[in-house]
Protein backbone atom coordinates (compact mmCIF):
# COMPACT_ATOMS: atom_id res chain seq x y z
CA UNK A 1 0.00 0.00 0.00
CA UNK A 2 1.46 4.00 -1.03
CA UNK A 3 1.99 6.59 1.52
CA UNK A 4 -0.70 8.22 -0.26
CA UNK A 5 -3.15 5.91 0.19
CA UNK A 6 -2.38 5.37 3.67
CA UNK A 7 -3.15 9.10 4.31
CA UNK A 8 -5.93 8.81 2.55
CA UNK A 9 -7.36 5.83 4.76
CA UNK A 10 -5.73 7.53 8.07
CA UNK A 11 -7.71 10.85 6.65
CA UNK A 12 -10.86 9.42 5.77
CA UNK A 13 -12.15 8.61 9.68
CA UNK A 14 -10.55 12.15 11.07
CA UNK A 15 -12.92 13.77 8.53
CA UNK A 16 -15.91 11.55 9.65
CA UNK A 17 -15.22 12.37 13.39
CA UNK A 18 -14.70 16.30 12.51
CA UNK A 19 -17.92 16.23 10.88
CA UNK A 20 -19.55 14.41 13.91
CA UNK A 21 -18.07 16.60 16.44
CA UNK A 22 -18.61 20.00 14.28
CA UNK A 23 -22.29 19.20 13.76
CA UNK A 24 -23.81 20.72 16.94
CA UNK A 25 -21.87 24.01 15.94
CA UNK A 26 -23.14 23.68 12.38
CA UNK A 27 -26.65 23.14 13.25
CA UNK A 28 -26.58 26.02 15.89
CA UNK A 29 -27.59 28.95 14.03
CA UNK A 30 -30.55 27.55 12.58
CA UNK A 31 -31.61 25.85 15.89
CA UNK A 32 -31.46 29.52 17.14
CA UNK A 33 -33.14 31.28 14.25
CA UNK A 34 -36.30 28.46 15.06
CA UNK A 35 -36.55 29.09 18.29
CA UNK A 36 -36.42 32.83 17.43
CA UNK A 37 -39.36 32.55 15.37
CA UNK A 38 -41.25 30.57 17.52
CA UNK A 39 -40.72 33.15 20.52
CA UNK A 40 -41.40 36.17 18.37
CA UNK A 41 -44.76 34.31 16.07
CA UNK A 42 -45.99 33.19 19.75
CA UNK A 43 -46.55 37.14 20.45
CA UNK A 44 -47.80 37.69 17.81
CA UNK A 45 -50.35 34.96 17.92
CA UNK A 46 -51.19 36.82 21.28
CA UNK A 47 -51.56 39.85 19.84
CA UNK A 48 -53.91 38.44 17.00
CA UNK A 49 -56.24 37.54 20.07
CA UNK A 50 -56.06 40.47 22.86
CA UNK A 51 -56.46 43.13 20.18
CA UNK A 52 -59.58 42.05 18.70
CA UNK A 53 -61.09 41.52 21.91
CA UNK A 54 -60.08 45.20 23.33
CA UNK A 55 -61.71 46.90 20.43
CA UNK A 56 -64.90 44.95 20.73
CA UNK A 57 -64.38 45.38 24.87
CA UNK A 58 -63.76 49.51 24.43
CA UNK A 59 -66.41 50.01 21.77
CA UNK A 60 -69.14 46.65 21.43
CA UNK A 61 -68.48 47.25 17.89
CA UNK A 62 -68.06 44.40 15.27
CA UNK A 63 -67.07 47.35 12.94
CA UNK A 64 -64.67 48.76 15.01
CA UNK A 65 -62.98 45.54 15.73
CA UNK A 66 -62.79 45.36 11.70
CA UNK A 67 -60.50 49.17 12.00
CA UNK A 68 -58.62 47.81 14.00
CA UNK A 69 -57.80 45.07 11.69
CA UNK A 70 -57.46 47.46 8.95
CA UNK A 71 -54.94 49.30 11.17
CA UNK A 72 -52.80 45.83 11.92
CA UNK A 73 -53.01 44.72 8.02
CA UNK A 74 -52.50 47.92 6.22
CA UNK A 75 -48.57 48.46 7.41
CA UNK A 76 -48.42 44.47 6.46
CA UNK A 77 -48.73 45.80 2.79
CA UNK A 78 -45.99 49.18 3.53
CA UNK A 79 -43.56 46.80 5.48
CA UNK A 80 -43.68 44.36 3.02
CA UNK A 81 -43.00 46.43 0.06
CA UNK A 82 -39.88 48.25 1.99
CA UNK A 83 -39.41 44.89 3.85
CA UNK A 84 -37.06 43.22 1.59
CA UNK A 85 -35.17 46.62 0.35
CA UNK A 86 -34.57 47.37 3.73
CA UNK A 87 -33.22 43.50 4.66
CA UNK A 88 -31.04 43.56 2.44
CA UNK A 89 -29.80 46.67 2.93
CA UNK A 90 -29.05 46.50 6.45
CA UNK A 91 -28.19 42.53 6.29
CA UNK A 92 -30.23 39.47 7.52
CA UNK A 93 -28.92 39.34 11.42
CA UNK A 94 -29.55 43.52 12.44
CA UNK A 95 -32.84 43.67 10.69
CA UNK A 96 -34.11 40.51 12.45
CA UNK A 97 -32.69 42.05 15.93
CA UNK A 98 -34.09 45.78 15.16
CA UNK A 99 -37.55 44.58 14.09
CA UNK A 100 -38.12 42.36 16.65
CA UNK A 101 -36.64 45.00 19.48
CA UNK A 102 -38.95 48.06 17.82
CA UNK A 103 -42.17 45.90 18.02
CA UNK A 104 -41.73 44.88 21.81
CA UNK A 105 -41.79 48.20 22.49
CA UNK A 106 -44.76 48.75 20.39
CA UNK A 107 -46.57 46.26 22.23
CA UNK A 108 -45.77 47.03 25.28
CA UNK A 109 -46.69 50.30 24.80
CA UNK A 110 -50.50 48.91 24.85
CA UNK A 111 -50.73 47.71 28.75
CA UNK A 112 -48.57 50.38 30.33
CA UNK A 113 -50.82 53.27 28.74
CA UNK A 114 -54.22 51.09 29.69
CA UNK A 115 -52.72 51.13 33.36
CA UNK A 116 -51.63 54.88 33.39
CA UNK A 117 -53.34 57.40 31.57
CA UNK A 118 -55.50 55.08 29.67
CA UNK A 119 -55.87 54.15 25.99
CA UNK A 120 -57.90 55.61 23.56
CA UNK A 121 -59.14 54.30 20.45
CA UNK A 122 -56.86 56.46 18.33
CA UNK A 123 -53.90 55.53 20.67
CA UNK A 124 -54.43 51.85 20.14
CA UNK A 125 -54.70 51.98 16.28
CA UNK A 126 -52.04 53.64 16.29
CA UNK A 127 -49.76 51.50 17.98
CA UNK A 128 -51.31 48.46 16.23
CA UNK A 129 -50.49 50.62 12.74
CA UNK A 130 -46.66 50.74 14.01
CA UNK A 131 -46.85 47.06 15.44
CA UNK A 132 -47.61 45.91 12.39
CA UNK A 133 -45.06 48.24 10.02
CA UNK A 134 -42.14 46.34 11.64
CA UNK A 135 -43.13 43.10 11.58
CA UNK A 136 -42.61 42.09 7.64
CA UNK A 137 -39.27 43.01 7.75
CA UNK A 138 -38.77 41.01 10.70
CA UNK A 139 -40.52 37.97 9.60
CA UNK A 140 -38.40 38.15 5.89
CA UNK A 141 -35.30 38.65 7.54
CA UNK A 142 -36.35 35.49 9.16
CA UNK A 143 -37.30 33.71 6.25
CA UNK A 144 -34.31 34.78 4.21
CA UNK A 145 -32.15 33.12 6.57
CA UNK A 146 -33.69 29.63 6.53
CA UNK A 147 -32.03 27.63 2.84
CA UNK A 148 -28.50 29.01 3.65
CA UNK A 149 -28.57 27.69 7.10
CA UNK A 150 -29.66 25.32 5.97
CA UNK A 151 -27.20 24.32 4.00
CA UNK A 152 -24.34 24.91 6.85
CA UNK A 153 -26.27 22.92 8.99
CA UNK A 154 -26.58 20.02 6.21
CA UNK A 155 -30.03 19.67 6.36
CA UNK A 156 -32.20 19.27 3.25
CA UNK A 157 -34.41 21.95 2.20
CA UNK A 158 -37.58 20.39 2.44
CA UNK A 159 -36.86 19.09 6.05
CA UNK A 160 -35.92 22.62 7.20
CA UNK A 161 -39.17 23.98 5.25
CA UNK A 162 -41.37 21.79 6.92
CA UNK A 163 -39.13 22.88 10.46
CA UNK A 164 -40.11 26.03 9.80
CA UNK A 165 -43.56 25.99 9.00
CA UNK A 166 -44.16 23.38 12.22
CA UNK A 167 -42.15 26.34 14.50
CA UNK A 168 -44.99 28.34 12.80
CA UNK A 169 -47.44 26.49 13.63
CA UNK A 170 -46.51 26.02 17.46
CA UNK A 171 -45.89 29.21 18.24
CA UNK A 172 -49.53 30.24 16.57
CA UNK A 173 -50.81 26.89 19.08
CA UNK A 174 -48.74 27.96 22.26
CA UNK A 175 -49.58 32.03 21.59
CA UNK A 176 -53.32 31.12 21.31
CA UNK A 177 -53.64 28.90 24.13
CA UNK A 178 -51.88 31.51 26.57
CA UNK A 179 -53.27 34.20 25.12
CA UNK A 180 -56.85 32.44 25.96
CA UNK A 181 -56.02 31.75 29.84
CA UNK A 182 -54.28 35.47 30.08
CA UNK A 183 -57.22 36.57 28.99
CA UNK A 184 -59.44 34.64 30.94
CA UNK A 185 -57.41 35.41 34.49
CA UNK A 186 -55.93 39.14 33.64
CA UNK A 187 -58.33 40.40 30.92
CA UNK A 188 -56.75 41.49 27.16
CA UNK A 189 -54.32 44.21 27.71
CA UNK A 190 -51.74 42.77 30.29
CA UNK A 191 -51.76 39.47 27.78
CA UNK A 192 -49.66 41.47 25.56
CA UNK A 193 -46.98 41.73 28.39
CA UNK A 194 -45.96 38.02 27.26
CA UNK A 195 -46.24 39.57 23.53
CA UNK A 196 -43.35 41.85 24.54
CA UNK A 197 -41.55 39.39 26.32
CA UNK A 198 -41.54 37.25 23.25
CA UNK A 199 -40.22 39.49 20.68
CA UNK A 200 -37.31 40.23 23.93
CA UNK A 201 -35.99 36.56 23.69
CA UNK A 202 -36.50 36.49 20.09
CA UNK A 203 -33.65 39.59 19.16
CA UNK A 204 -31.23 38.01 22.11
CA UNK A 205 -31.57 34.54 20.39
CA UNK A 206 -30.56 36.11 16.66
CA UNK A 207 -28.19 38.39 18.46
CA UNK A 208 -26.18 35.72 20.47
CA UNK A 209 -26.29 32.30 17.84
CA UNK A 210 -26.54 33.63 14.57
CA UNK A 211 -22.87 34.94 14.01
CA UNK A 212 -22.26 38.41 12.41
CA UNK A 213 -19.82 36.87 9.69
CA UNK A 214 -22.53 34.45 7.95
CA UNK A 215 -24.62 37.71 8.02
CA UNK A 216 -21.89 40.08 5.84
CA UNK A 217 -21.36 36.91 3.56
CA UNK A 218 -25.20 36.99 2.97
CA UNK A 219 -25.03 40.52 2.20
CA UNK A 220 -22.24 39.91 -0.31
CA UNK A 221 -23.41 36.98 -1.90
CA UNK A 222 -26.97 38.41 -2.08
CA UNK A 223 -25.88 40.86 -4.82
CA UNK A 224 -24.14 38.66 -6.54
CA UNK A 225 -26.06 35.74 -8.19
CA UNK A 226 -26.19 35.21 -11.64
CA UNK A 227 -29.12 34.64 -13.75
CA UNK A 228 -28.74 31.15 -14.96
CA UNK A 229 -30.31 30.25 -10.91
CA UNK A 230 -33.20 31.47 -12.31
CA UNK A 231 -33.79 29.21 -15.33
CA UNK A 232 -33.36 30.97 -17.76
CA UNK A 233 -35.20 34.20 -17.14
CA UNK A 234 -32.48 36.43 -17.79
CA UNK A 235 -29.80 38.97 -15.54
CA UNK A 236 -30.88 38.58 -11.87
CA UNK A 237 -28.13 41.47 -11.33
CA UNK A 238 -29.86 43.60 -13.10
CA UNK A 239 -33.58 43.51 -11.55
CA UNK A 240 -31.49 42.93 -7.67
CA UNK A 241 -30.79 46.38 -7.61
CA UNK A 242 -34.19 47.07 -8.89
CA UNK A 243 -35.76 46.74 -4.78
CA UNK A 244 -39.39 45.94 -4.66
CA UNK A 245 -40.18 46.40 -8.26
CA UNK A 246 -37.95 44.34 -8.84
CA UNK A 247 -39.36 41.22 -6.81
CA UNK A 248 -42.86 42.27 -8.01
CA UNK A 249 -41.17 41.36 -12.10
CA UNK A 250 -40.05 38.32 -10.73
CA UNK A 251 -43.29 36.99 -9.43
CA UNK A 252 -44.96 38.38 -12.43
CA UNK A 253 -42.69 36.34 -15.24
CA UNK A 254 -43.04 32.98 -12.93
CA UNK A 255 -47.19 31.36 -13.02
CA UNK A 256 -46.28 29.27 -10.20
CA UNK A 257 -45.25 32.08 -8.31
CA UNK A 258 -47.71 34.34 -9.61
CA UNK A 259 -51.07 31.67 -9.20
CA UNK A 260 -49.74 31.15 -5.38
CA UNK A 261 -49.79 34.99 -4.32
CA UNK A 262 -52.85 35.33 -5.88
CA UNK A 263 -54.62 32.18 -4.28
CA UNK A 264 -53.54 33.91 -1.00
CA UNK A 265 -53.90 37.06 -1.65
CA UNK A 266 -57.22 36.48 -1.86
CA UNK A 267 -57.94 33.75 0.76
CA UNK A 268 -55.90 36.02 3.18
CA UNK A 269 -58.93 38.71 2.63
CA UNK A 270 -61.12 35.88 4.16
CA UNK A 271 -58.68 35.20 6.77
CA UNK A 272 -58.45 38.38 7.83
CA UNK A 273 -61.87 39.09 8.22
CA UNK A 274 -62.01 35.93 10.17
CA UNK A 275 -59.57 36.44 12.68
CA UNK A 276 -60.51 40.21 13.23
CA UNK A 277 -63.93 39.84 12.86
CA UNK A 278 -65.85 36.85 12.39
CA UNK A 279 -64.20 34.49 15.26
CA UNK A 280 -63.88 37.23 17.98
CA UNK A 281 -67.72 38.30 17.11
CA UNK A 282 -68.58 34.65 17.19
CA UNK A 283 -66.94 33.63 20.67
CA UNK A 284 -68.04 37.10 22.39
CA UNK A 285 -71.49 36.87 21.22
CA UNK A 286 -72.48 33.23 20.13
CA UNK A 287 -70.57 31.54 22.68
CA UNK A 288 -70.58 33.91 24.84
CA UNK A 289 -66.85 34.63 26.25
CA UNK A 290 -63.80 36.11 24.70
CA UNK A 291 -61.60 33.74 26.30
CA UNK A 292 -62.47 31.42 23.99
CA UNK A 293 -60.95 32.79 21.34
CA UNK A 294 -57.63 31.76 22.20
CA UNK A 295 -58.61 28.24 22.52
CA UNK A 296 -60.48 28.01 18.74
CA UNK A 297 -57.18 29.74 17.73
CA UNK A 298 -55.40 27.29 19.19
CA UNK A 299 -56.89 24.13 18.34
CA UNK A 300 -56.22 25.18 14.63
CA UNK A 301 -52.85 25.48 15.18
CA UNK A 302 -52.43 22.52 16.94
CA UNK A 303 -53.99 20.82 14.09
CA UNK A 304 -51.52 22.40 11.49
CA UNK A 305 -48.89 21.63 13.92
CA UNK A 306 -49.81 17.92 13.40
CA UNK A 307 -50.30 18.47 9.84
CA UNK A 308 -46.99 20.09 9.15
CA UNK A 309 -44.92 17.20 11.44
CA UNK A 310 -47.19 14.93 8.96
CA UNK A 311 -46.23 16.75 6.15
CA UNK A 312 -42.16 16.22 6.73
CA UNK A 313 -42.36 12.87 7.62
CA UNK A 314 -44.90 11.15 4.73
CA UNK A 315 -46.98 13.45 2.63
CA UNK A 316 -44.40 15.02 1.20
CA UNK A 317 -44.08 12.60 -1.34
CA UNK A 318 -47.95 13.23 -2.80
CA UNK A 319 -47.94 16.71 -2.63
CA UNK A 320 -49.09 18.58 -6.15
CA UNK A 321 -51.97 19.76 -7.17
CA UNK A 322 -54.75 17.47 -5.59
CA UNK A 323 -53.55 17.31 -2.35
CA UNK A 324 -52.66 21.09 -2.41
CA UNK A 325 -56.08 21.98 -3.32
CA UNK A 326 -57.85 19.21 -1.32
CA UNK A 327 -55.41 20.96 1.61
CA UNK A 328 -56.60 23.98 0.76
CA UNK A 329 -60.57 23.74 0.70
CA UNK A 330 -60.43 21.57 3.90
CA UNK A 331 -58.47 24.59 5.52
CA UNK A 332 -61.17 27.02 5.29
CA UNK A 333 -64.32 25.82 4.37
CA UNK A 334 -65.20 23.57 7.71
CA UNK A 335 -64.79 26.05 10.09
CA UNK A 336 -66.65 28.81 8.33
CA UNK A 337 -69.59 26.33 7.77
CA UNK A 338 -69.56 24.73 11.59
CA UNK A 339 -70.17 28.35 12.35
CA UNK A 340 -72.51 29.61 9.97
CA UNK A 341 -74.87 26.22 11.22
CA UNK A 342 -74.37 27.62 14.47
CA UNK A 343 -71.87 24.56 15.80
CA UNK A 344 -71.44 24.79 20.04
CA UNK A 345 -68.31 24.97 21.26
CA UNK A 346 -67.59 20.66 21.53
CA UNK A 347 -68.20 20.49 17.87
CA UNK A 348 -66.47 23.72 16.47
CA UNK A 349 -63.12 22.69 18.15
CA UNK A 350 -62.92 19.45 16.58
CA UNK A 351 -63.50 21.19 13.16
CA UNK A 352 -60.86 23.82 13.52
CA UNK A 353 -58.24 20.98 14.75
CA UNK A 354 -59.14 19.18 11.54
CA UNK A 355 -58.99 21.95 9.59
CA UNK A 356 -55.73 22.36 10.52
CA UNK A 357 -54.37 19.08 10.00
CA UNK A 358 -54.89 20.40 6.33
CA UNK A 359 -53.37 23.94 6.68
CA UNK A 360 -50.40 22.35 7.78
CA UNK A 361 -49.35 20.99 4.51
CA UNK A 362 -49.80 24.09 2.70
CA UNK A 363 -47.33 26.03 4.34
CA UNK A 364 -44.20 23.29 3.25
CA UNK A 365 -45.77 23.01 -0.26
CA UNK A 366 -45.77 26.63 -0.71
CA UNK A 367 -42.36 27.04 0.47
CA UNK A 368 -40.47 24.37 -0.65
CA UNK A 369 -41.97 25.39 -4.37
CA UNK A 370 -40.75 28.93 -3.38
CA UNK A 371 -37.14 28.31 -2.03
CA UNK A 372 -37.12 26.35 -5.52
CA UNK A 373 -37.95 28.72 -7.70
CA UNK A 374 -36.21 31.98 -6.07
CA UNK A 375 -32.61 32.47 -6.38
CA UNK A 376 -30.26 33.13 -3.48
CA UNK A 377 -29.56 37.28 -4.53
CA UNK A 378 -33.48 37.75 -5.06
CA UNK A 379 -34.82 36.00 -2.33
CA UNK A 380 -35.24 39.09 0.25
CA UNK A 381 -37.01 41.15 -2.49
CA UNK A 382 -39.26 38.46 -3.34
CA UNK A 383 -40.41 37.63 -0.41
CA UNK A 384 -40.41 40.90 0.77
CA UNK A 385 -42.97 41.43 -2.11
CA UNK A 386 -44.63 38.08 -1.75
CA UNK A 387 -45.56 39.79 2.10
CA UNK A 388 -46.57 42.92 0.65
CA UNK A 389 -48.98 41.32 -2.09
CA UNK A 390 -50.69 38.26 -0.02
CA UNK A 391 -51.34 41.02 2.42
CA UNK A 392 -52.88 43.76 0.35
CA UNK A 393 -56.39 42.28 0.45
CA UNK A 394 -56.25 41.83 4.48
CA UNK A 395 -57.50 45.36 5.34
CA UNK A 396 -60.39 45.52 2.54
CA UNK A 397 -61.31 41.85 4.22
CA UNK A 398 -61.25 42.87 7.59
CA UNK A 399 -63.20 46.49 6.78
CA UNK A 400 -65.90 44.35 4.47
CA UNK A 401 -66.04 41.59 7.38
CA UNK A 402 -67.04 44.34 9.71
CA UNK A 403 -69.37 46.20 7.73
CA UNK A 404 -71.07 42.75 6.77
CA UNK A 405 -71.25 41.62 10.05
CA UNK A 406 -72.93 44.75 10.98
CA UNK A 407 -75.34 44.45 7.96
CA UNK A 408 -76.02 40.75 7.24
CA UNK A 409 -75.50 39.26 10.84
CA UNK A 410 -73.04 36.75 11.55
CA UNK A 411 -74.51 33.69 10.21
CA UNK A 412 -74.66 34.59 6.78
CA UNK A 413 -71.16 36.29 6.50
CA UNK A 414 -69.60 33.19 7.59
CA UNK A 415 -71.58 31.18 4.82
CA UNK A 416 -70.42 33.66 2.29
CA UNK A 417 -67.10 32.86 3.72
CA UNK A 418 -67.68 29.06 3.32
CA UNK A 419 -68.59 29.49 -0.13
CA UNK A 420 -65.77 31.96 -1.21
CA UNK A 421 -62.64 29.27 0.41
CA UNK A 422 -64.81 26.37 -1.47
CA UNK A 423 -64.68 28.12 -5.08
CA UNK A 424 -60.48 29.34 -4.29
CA UNK A 425 -59.66 26.49 -2.40
CA UNK A 426 -60.55 24.27 -5.20
CA UNK A 427 -59.09 26.49 -8.29
CA UNK A 428 -55.56 24.85 -8.62
CA UNK A 429 -57.05 21.63 -9.67
CA UNK A 430 -58.49 23.93 -12.87
CA UNK A 431 -55.48 26.57 -13.37
CA UNK A 432 -52.66 25.30 -15.24
CA UNK A 433 -50.41 27.78 -13.30
CA UNK A 434 -50.44 25.39 -10.48
CA UNK A 435 -49.36 22.64 -12.61
CA UNK A 436 -45.31 23.67 -11.89
CA UNK A 437 -45.69 22.74 -8.25
CA UNK A 438 -44.25 19.16 -8.56
CA UNK A 439 -41.30 20.26 -10.96
CA UNK A 440 -40.22 23.64 -8.32
CA UNK A 441 -40.82 20.69 -5.65
CA UNK A 442 -38.30 18.38 -6.88
CA UNK A 443 -35.93 21.36 -8.11
CA UNK A 444 -36.03 22.92 -4.50
CA UNK A 445 -34.75 19.27 -3.20
CA UNK A 446 -32.19 18.97 -5.74
CA UNK A 447 -31.00 22.71 -5.11
CA UNK A 448 -30.90 21.07 -1.60
CA UNK A 449 -28.61 18.32 -1.76
CA UNK A 450 -26.43 19.90 -3.89
CA UNK A 451 -25.96 22.87 -1.15
CA UNK A 452 -25.68 20.64 1.83
CA UNK A 453 -22.95 18.56 -0.01
CA UNK A 454 -20.84 21.64 -1.11
CA UNK A 455 -21.84 23.86 1.88
CA UNK A 456 -18.68 25.66 3.42
CA UNK A 457 -17.93 25.91 7.18
CA UNK A 458 -19.74 29.15 7.03
CA UNK A 459 -22.86 29.47 4.70
CA UNK A 460 -24.43 32.54 3.64
CA UNK A 461 -26.85 33.46 5.25
CA UNK A 462 -30.38 34.08 3.29
CA UNK A 463 -40.78 34.17 5.35
CA UNK A 464 -43.03 36.77 6.50
CA UNK A 465 -42.69 36.34 4.27
CA UNK A 466 -45.29 34.19 5.90
CA UNK A 467 -47.57 32.59 3.80
CA UNK A 468 -50.02 31.42 6.95
CA UNK A 469 -53.47 29.79 4.39
CA UNK A 470 -56.19 29.02 6.55
CA UNK A 471 -55.47 31.02 9.18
Amino acid sequence: MSAATDAATTAAPEAMTHDATDAPRRRLPILALFAAQFFSLSGNAIAMIAVPIIALTETGSPLAAGVAGVFATVPLVIGGALGGVLVDRFGYRLSSIVADVASGLTIIAIPVLWATVGLPFGVLLALVFLGGLLDPPGDTAKTVLVPDLAALARMPLARAAGAQSTVQRTATMVGAGTAGALVALAGPAPALIVDAIGFAISALLVLCFVPRRIARAAATDGSATDGSATGGEGSEDASAKGGFVAGIRFIAVHPLLRAIVLLVTLTNAIDAAGMTVLKPVYATRVLDDPAVLGFMVGCFAAGALAGSALFGLVAHRWSGRPMFAVCFVLAGTPPYLAMALGAPLPVLLPVLAASGLAAGALNPMIATAMYGEVPDGMRARVFGATTAGVAASMPLGALLGGLSVDAFGITATVAGAALLYLVLGGSPLFLRSFSGLTSARAHGSAAAVESATDAPEVAAEASAAQLTPGG
